[in-house]
């Protein structure tokens, strides 16, 4: 089973056994417990399962082949999964933080501790596992959307726990840890959420963020030991888990097209092995013209 496939299958066991897990949380959080911390972790639990849905579907839009529709494949389907996800964290985060400042200007005891915290404490258990085991899945596909559930998994597991040890806090007559709890659970989806924003909006923009910069800054100087080739430009952008890029090599005017193929050959090469999920890349070449001095360099 390849890495995606994998990721497929994860994602959508994540989402049922989270959904589940937080269905049972808000239940108890709502009647028995009567707590806001476990109420606010298991709707951090369905809305982290919802995730693990999109993402799902994510993965199935990424594995589909480029047709006469989308020319360049279905890779930023996954970006749009992130920021989907990311936007879904940020209302429940919203939400989370409501009913804790409610708490906090009303705090009451915290009812069947033990049932409560139990069942918090086995999703934490459950979640953490699933997400360690998926950060190293979507560490070698390389896909943003990946990471995100990995980690907003793990988050889950986390603030699961927080929940489960706020409820045994309260207990001792301190209920406003319950509220703390809700709180902290919160910053932590607010961090989670526009950190995925943010680098899911690069790759829908096409932007070049600190890895490609860098990918573009190595391959420049691969080429610098190439005499032939007197100045050189380097585009590159990702694409969900894979990179595109455009290389323009200045070189002589009079050089013979056999030369130059042989030249774009070597160029390529040295392009793969800086960027292994190098996808599609344009090389192009074209006579050299001295600049003014006074002339922005390129990149």
């Amino acid at each position: 089973m390849d890495l995606q496939k994998r990721g497929e299958r994860i994602a959508a066991v994540t989402a049922v056994f989270l959904i589940s897990v937080g269905v049972l949380q808000i239940v108890l959080g709502q009647t028995i417990s009567k707590s806001v911390a476990l109420t606010a972790n298991g709707i951090d639990c369905v809305g982290d399962g919802f995730i693990s849905f999109i993402v799902f579907i994510g993965f199935r839009y990424v594995r589909r082949p480029a047709d006469h529709k989308y020319h360049f494949g279905y890779y930023k389907f996954e970006s749009v999964a992130s920021v989907a996800a990311a936007t879904v964290m940020v209302f429940l985060a919203v939400y989370i933080i409501w009913r804790s400042y409610l708490q906090v200007l009303d705090p009451h005891e915290v009812e069947n501790v033990v049932l409560g915290a139990s069942v918090a404490y086995i999703a934490a258990a459950g979640a953490i596992a699933l997400g360690v085991y998926k950060y190293r899945n979507a560490k070698a596909m390389e896909l943003g959307s990946a990471r995100l559930e990995a980690f907003n998994t793990v988050k889950d597991g986390t603030a699961s726990f927080l929940a489960a040890t706020s409820l045994v806090i309260s207990s001792m007559g301190y209920p406003i840890a319950d509220a703390i709890a809700g709180f902290i659970i919160s910053i932590i989806l607010l961090f989670v959420g526009f950190t995925a924003m943010k680098e899911a909006g690069y790759i829908l923009v096409d932007a070049c963020d600190y890895k490609c910069i860098d990918y573009s800054a190595v391959i420049r100087k691969r080429l610098s030991k190439y005499e032939e080739i007197r100045d050189r430009k380097v585009s590159l952008r990702r694409t969900g888990p894979v990179y595109m890029g455009e290389i323009i090599i200045e070189v002589d005017g009079e050089m013979t097209i056999e030369h130059i193929d042989g030249l774009r050959e070597k160029v390529r090469k040295d392009a793969v092995r800086v960027v292994p999920n190098l996808e599609r890349l344009t090389i192009s070449a074209v006579p050299f013209v001295e600049k003014d001095p006074d002339e922005e360099p390129d990149q």
